[in-house]
C-alpha cells in the first residue's frame, strides 16, 4: 500500500497546506510540476483556488489533461479534487464558458441566497450531513465540521454520487465520489482533526 500522494502543481492551488497535511498524517507528499511525472502516481490530489476557466485552461495548456485521464480513467488511480479542483472534475461551471474534465456528471452553480444576511462567498466552518458512508468518510455518530471558502457549489446529476451535504441558505453538495474520483468542496487541509482523518484514510485507499 503506497503512502505517497502526488499533488498537482499547476499554479492554482494552496499547495503548502496540502503538502503539510499529507506529511502530518504520515504520508509522503510528492509535488508534480510536469505531466510526465503522473505516469508514476499512485494517488493524486488536484487542489484549486481561483476562477474555473483559468484553472481548466492552465491544465489544458500545460498538458495535464491527457496525463490525468491516462492515470485516473485508464489506470484507475484514486484522485481527490479540493475546492476548485472538485469543480474542475465536473462538466462545467456557471462561472465560466469552458467545459470541465467531465469525469463526474455534475455542474458548478453560484450561490444565490435569498437571505441577505448570507454573504457570498460562503466562508467559515460548517457542519456537514452524511448522505452515505465511504472509505474516506465512514459512518460516524459524531458530527463533522469542515472549513469552506467558495462562491460556487456543485450539483450532481446522480444522487448516488453524493457523500456529504451542507446548508448555506440551501442544501449543497459538500463531497462526492464517483468510482475512484473524490471531490471535496471544503478545504480538508485547513479542517484540523476532521481533515486529518480524511487525509489519513486517503493514504490507506
Amino acid at each position: 500500500m503506497s503512502k505517497t500522494i502526488s499533488v498537482i502543481d499547476y499554479g492554482c492551488g494552496n499547495l503548502a497546506s496540502v503538502l503539510n497535511m499529507v506529511r502530518h498524517v504520515g504520508g509522503t507528499a510528492r509535488l508534480l510540476s510536469s505531466p510526465r511525472q503522473l505516469c508514476e502516481a499512485e494517488k493524486i490530489i488536484l487542489p484549486g483556488v481561483g476562477a474555473f476557466d483559468h484553472g481548466i485552461e492552465v491544465l489544458r495548456e500545460g498538458g495535464w489533461v491527457q496525463a490525468l485521464e491516462a492515470a485516473v480513467l485508464e489506470r484507475n488511480v484514486p484522485i481527490m479534487g479540493i475546492c476548485l479542483g472538485m469543480q474542475l472534475l465536473t462538466r462545467g461551471s456557471e462561472e465560466g464558458q469552458e467545459p470541465g474534465l467531465g469525469w463526474v456528471d455534475a455542474q458548478a452553480r453560484r450561490f444565490r441566497p435569498s437571505d441577505p444576511r448570507l454573504k457570498v462567498p460562503h466562508m467559515g466552518w460548517n457542519e456537514v450531513r452524511q448522505v452515505r458512508a465511504d472509505e474516506l468518510l465512514p459512518a460516524s455518530a459524531s458530527p463533522r465540521r469542515f472549513y469552506f471558502v467558495h462562491a460556487y457549489r456543485v450539483e450532481c446529476a446522480d444522487p448516488a454520487d453524493v457523500l456529504l451535504e451542507c446548508e448555506y441558505g440551501e442544501t449543497f453538495v459538500a463531497a462526492f465520489r464517483h468510482a475512484n474520483i473524490w471531490g471535496f468542496q471544503f478545504h480538508p487541509e485547513k479542517s484540523h482533526r476532521f481533515g486529518m482523518e480524511l487525509f489519513h484514510r486517503f493514504l490507506e485507499v
